[in-house]
């Protein structure tokens, strides 16, 4: 016989955290937000914690190289979509860990026959204005020049002109032979006065970039997430599918942390990936799985060798599971059963598995509620999609700037890999849709106030941390009228002149 769940399918929206005492020591300041990623074992420190609770998702239009780097700068980690070649995928990788140690591997590339009109090209895509010049255009070619955005005027050429008629040329370069160290690089550019300094080998060959902002940009990121090398802490997303090809790839690459990219992860394909893992690699590499709403899903990928448990199916913004499949569980009530669950797994066994909230968040308030919940940390799509570090295109939609954002599940993303059905190796239908999110400007701006806000709640429930909040909170079911009652009505809004009753 089929089993029900007595209690309604529950959202974030239907509930509110009730204020508790707050001392003089409740101040944001004093709010700390570091959150464990991997499973450890009681009495033990995590081998992997963020500085802040949150990750990006694994989706083409979200996580890519410059995605992780912005978020590890926040203190928190970015995986990056395996929709992709396992060769594209391990450069962005590559890519993004090479970024923090201040030897840049540059992806702004072109030949000196190249023109005008293809640095301004490379510049739309990249968003990088120094390009390196190479005889074969190539990230590590022989380098004969640099451009700039000094090197040209747009409205004084003419787009066909060559790149070797307007480049700064390799006799005007101060460069920095292979072997260097940072300091002496760092030394160098703060010498000369000069923003970047390409590094070469003994053949001409350019090895990496060093640029004076990565230098004052390191001052200002007090929460980075670094690795023992310090180096940025890189997620990548794997499969079901091809993970015995890629996930050597990957970890030869750094990636320090993978998460099963599925539509649900209560499955065979799961654990077969799981222990595939732990059988080559034992518990040095780290891996989370899901997605679980239950406890039964959580108990299965716990004993399957979850190193973290991602909870919800059908909640996000661009998803349409629970439409087409009629499956899935409201996000606050899935979040709430798996957190008990690895509550007694933890009782049980002595080991805590972290869990990740994926999905449901709509305001920011949400994230406050998920992490009192019970979340460790939390995934997030549409809330990344919207920043200039997101790999989509910004465009004008009726005279406001939107970027693109779909789903891993639609057909723009075709991600038939993310689908444990065996060997169907085609979409028979969407799963997420493509969508157009408001443009909001810059990641560090906006997760910031987000998170002051999460840490100015957690001082009107009275806690410093989210083990605190976890234990201490007191969280409210809300009505409909509630709702209504919580925004603002019965005035005229002077902004935009709606009448709220």
């Amino acid at each position: 016989m089929a089993k029900y769940f007595t209690e309604p399918s529950r959202t974030f929206s239907e509930f509110l955290l009730v204020p508790g005492y707050s001392s003089k020591e409740c101040t944001v300041e004093n709010v700390s937000l570091k959150t464990p990623v991997v499973k450890f074992k009681k009495g033990e420190k995590p081998d992997l914690e963020m500085n802040i609770p949150l990750t990006s998702a694994v989706m083409q239009a979200v996580s890519d190289d410059r995605m992780a780097v912005a978020l590890a700068k926040e203190g928190g980690i970015s995986f990056i979509y395996g929709s992709q070649s396992v060769e594209s995928q391990t450069t962005m990788v590559a890519r993004a860990k090479a970024y923090k140690a201040g030897f840049v591997i540059s992806d702004s590339n072109i030949s000196p026959e190249d023109t005008l009109q293809d640095i301004l090209i490379l510049k739309r895509k990249t968003g990088h204005s120094t390009v390196a010049v190479t005889t074969d255009g190539t990230a590590q070619g022989k380098l004969v020049g640099l451009v700039t955005n000094r090197d040209y005027r747009i409205s004084r050429m003419e787009r066909d002109t060559k790149v070797s008629e307007f480049m700064t040329p390799l006799n005007q370069l101060i460069m920095a032979p292979a072997g260097t160290s940072l300091k002496e690089a760092n030394n160098i550019i703060w010498d000369n006065k000069i923003n970047q300094l390409p590094i070469v080998d003994k053949d001409g060959r350019l090895q990496y970039l060093v640029f004076r902002k990565d230098y004052d940009n390191h001052k200002e990121n007090e929460g980075e997430l670094l690795d023992k090398q310090k180096r940025y802490v890189i997620g990548a997303g794997i499969n079901t599918r091809d993970y015995m090809v890629r996930v050597p790839a990957l970890v030869d690459a750094g990636a320090d942390i993978f998460c099963i990219d599925s539509s649900e992860g209560y499955s065979e394909w799961q654990k077969d990936t799981l222990e595939w893992i732990r059988n080559n690699y034992g518990d040095s590499v780290k891996v989370g799985a899901g997605n679980v709403v239950d406890k039964e899903g959580f108990r299965f990928l716990a004993e399957s060798g979850a190193d973290f448990v991602k909870v919800g199916i059908g909640g996000g913004s661009i998803c349409i599971t629970r439409e087409q499949k009629g499956i899935g569980r409201g996000q606050a009530s899935a979040v709430i059963e798996v957190a008990q669950a690895r509550n007694e797994y933890f009782q049980e066994t002595g080991i805590y598995i972290p869990i990740c909230s994926d999905g449901g968040i709509v305001y920011d308030y949400h994230m406050t509620l998920a992490l009192a919940m019970g979340a460790d940390f939390i995934m997030l799509g549409r809330y990344f999609a919207r920043f200039d570090e997101s790999p989509t295109n910004k465009v004008n939609i009726n005279g406001s700037y939107m970027k693109e954002y779909w789903g891993e599940g639609s057909a723009r993303a075709r991600n038939w890999q993310r689908y444990d059905m065996g060997g169907d190796e085609n979409l028979s239908f969407e799963e997420g849709v493509d969508s157009y999110v408001p443009y909001a400007g810059s990641l560090r701006d906006n997760v910031g106030l987000s998170l002051k806000k999460v840490k100015s709640t957690m001082c009107n429930c009275g806690v410093l941390s989210i083990p605190e909040l976890q234990e201490n909170s007191k969280i409210t079911v809300i009505s409909t009228t509630s709702l209504v009652e919580g925004g603002a009505h019965d005035v005229l809004l002077k902004d935009n002149n709606l009448n709220y009753k």
